[in-house]
């Protein structure tokens, strides 16, 4: 692993961000997708060598453009990336935001530590599933200052303060996204990077942030 990405996006991957699996509520998450849209249009429009997208889930090492992901486990025939069927939903939704986009050029997909040296970099990262009573984990009184402490790092370009975020409250917390923005933390420490913030919500209960990134 050498260099830092050229930039980054960082968006959530709730498969209903997908108006297939939304159906009747897509709606609900416009605001969200089209400020997802935004942000991976800024980073195509860096004219990166390569699109790397960094999630969490199962994955045995890192996939090239041939991967691909299904939308099947949520009852929508939709197949996104490549060929292939083995992304977990974190790199499944940034398959969907790339080829609604347009990426054709290469692909990397990782949950581990790629090497994003010359690469542009979009990070699916959700934050605390327990920001209310009707979220899926419940209402649990840490998760707004732990999601507010991420969107302040992202929208200031923090790359310790992300490096340095606490993997156990973000089990405890059910924030899917912490390992990745750490690892994006890591990548960019050092950088000098202009940062924006898009979006800071909580629809569902759910924490969700759309961010970003230029390195220089």
């Amino acid at each position: 692993m050498t260099g830092h990405p050229q930039a980054v996006a960082v968006c959530p991957h709730p498969p209903m961000l997908v108006p297939e699996v939304a159906s009747g509520a897509a709606d609900d998450l416009a605001e969200l997708r089209a400020a997802c849209d935004a942000a991976v249009a800024g980073l195509i429009a860096q004219a990166p060598g390569r699109i790397v997208v960094l999630g969490t889930g199962e994955l045995a090492a890192d996939l090239d453009e041939t991967a691909g992901g299904t939308f099947a486990p949520y009852g929508v025939d939709l197949h996104v990336g490549g060929p292939g069927a083995q992304l977990p939903l974190s790199l499944a939704v940034g398959a969907w935001l790339l080829d609604r986009a347009g990426w054709a050029g290469p692909r990397t997909y990782s949950t581990g530590v790629p090497d994003v040296d010359g690469a542009a970099l979009l990070v699916m990262a959700d934050g605390s599933a327990k920001r209310s009573s009707t979220a899926p984990g419940f209402l649990d009184d840490r998760a707004e200052e732990h999601d507010t402490r991420i969107a302040a790092a992202l929208a200031a370009g923090d790359a310790d303060a992300l490096a340095g975020l606490d993997p156990q409250l973000g089990v405890e917390l059910w924030a899917a996204g912490v390992p990745a923005l750490r690892t994006l933390g890591e990548l960019t420490k050092g950088a000098d990077i202009v940062a924006r913030l898009r979006v800071d919500m909580a629809p569902f209960g759910v924490g969700y942030w759309v961010a970003d990134w230029v390195l220089s």
